[in-house]
């Protein structure tokens, strides 16, 4: 498995948010790999870390989420790897909820979004965005299939 980080979706990526999704919310399970010191686009002189940067970023992506029916529902630092290898660990994960591909994509494209995205750009070395449903999942609640139940004898 190769893991390439971004910044940026690509074209289908985008694309993705115009298709239906599922019914009820998306949770999107984000990995984030900060800079050592933040890179503003703009070329703005900045002493702070790619971390507290994108912290400028989260703070305020918080209170938009909420503006768009979502939330933020985790988030925390990544301390070792247990189970598996990767060549680098992330930095931090956080888990935002959105009521729907669609609010996402709202949120993504409203003038707010776009006048903090400096931040969120300038603290980033890249990240992964996963997204994710049926939280508590169905898959967690229902009992598994067993051989007469698909059939099967």
């Amino acid at each position: 498995m190769q893991v390439h980080n971004s910044v940026y979706p690509n074209q289908d990526q985008i694309r993705g948010f115009a298709e239906p999704g599922p019914e009820g919310p998306i949770y999107m399970l984000n990995l984030l790999k900060f800079k050592d010191r933040a890179e503003y686009p703009d070329g703005r002189e900045s002493n702070l870390t790619g971390e507290q940067a994108y912290a400028i970023y989260a703070a305020e992506v918080s209170r938009l989420l909420t503006e768009f029916g979502g939330g933020v529902m985790f988030g925390a630092s990544v301390e070792r790897l247990v189970l598996g290898e990767v060549e680098e660990l992330w930095d931090k994960v956080a888990i935002a909820m959105y009521p729907s591909r669609s609010a996402m994509l709202a949120m993504m494209q409203s003038p707010k979004m776009q006048e903090i995205a400096v931040h969120r750009a300038a603290g980033l070395a890249g990240q992964l965005n996963i997204e994710t449903t049926g939280a508590l999942g169905a898959w967690l609640s229902e009992p598994p299939a067993t051989a007469e139940g698909r059939g099967e004898r």
